[in-house]
């Protein structure tokens, strides 16, 4: 079973994203799944433009990585009451899928994390879980609304061992053999 972690930041520095990035694919991975991590800000994604012609490699790029992965992982910062505007752009190419036998995300299992700071973060959850619906896939019952500020232990600027058990958790329902993995 292959992962996808859709890490929906355009910053390239070792920030909050990159951190849960590396923690969920050092779980998933010793978990035994093969870990395909796609990382917004190291990819050149136009904006989406239904009248372009011939779809730009970046994109098709994208598209397979999306097709290939049987669950996905979701992680964005809340940016007014939604998720980064440019992940938004990625997943509004998938109706170049539209016509295709599994169009969209159909039956792909995604898993949903979103931060902001104070107790905002589930408003991204919310935002998430509707694209998510609307693209054909399901939404783990169980998301990541982390409020920022405590995310992290002081002392050590570490993950608070809550936040480590939440995302062991969500990685490992996740990947459950109950849930269904639909063929292509």
């Amino acid at each position: 079973m292959k992962v996808l972690l859709f890490n929906g930041t355009l910053s390239s520095a070792q920030d909050t994203s990159e951190q849960i990035t590396d923690y969920l694919k050092n779980h998933l991975e010793h978990l035994g799944f093969e870990v395909v991590v796609f990382r917004l800000a190291a990819h050149d994604i136009p904006f989406f433009d239904p009248r372009i012609k011939e779809t730009p490699a970046a994109v098709k790029q994208m598209l397979e990585i999306f097709r290939e992965c049987d669950r996905h992982i979701r992680l964005t910062p809340l940016y007014h009451g939604g998720m980064v505007g440019a992940m938004k752009n990625c997943l509004d190419w998938l109706v170049l899928s539209a016509q295709e036998n599994f169009p969209y995300l159909t039956s792909k299992v995604v898993g949903l994390i979103c931060w902001a700071y104070g107790g905002n973060a589930a408003t991204g959850i919310d935002a998430l879980r509707t694209i998510v619906a609307n693209l054909r896939a399901w939404t783990l019952p169980y998301s990541i609304p982390i409020v920022r500020e405590d995310l992290y232990e002081h002392q050590t600027a570490s993950f608070t061992v809550l936040y480590q058990e939440r995302f062991k958790r969500l990685s490992e329902l996740l990947v459950e053999d109950t849930l269904p993995v639909y063929g292509r």
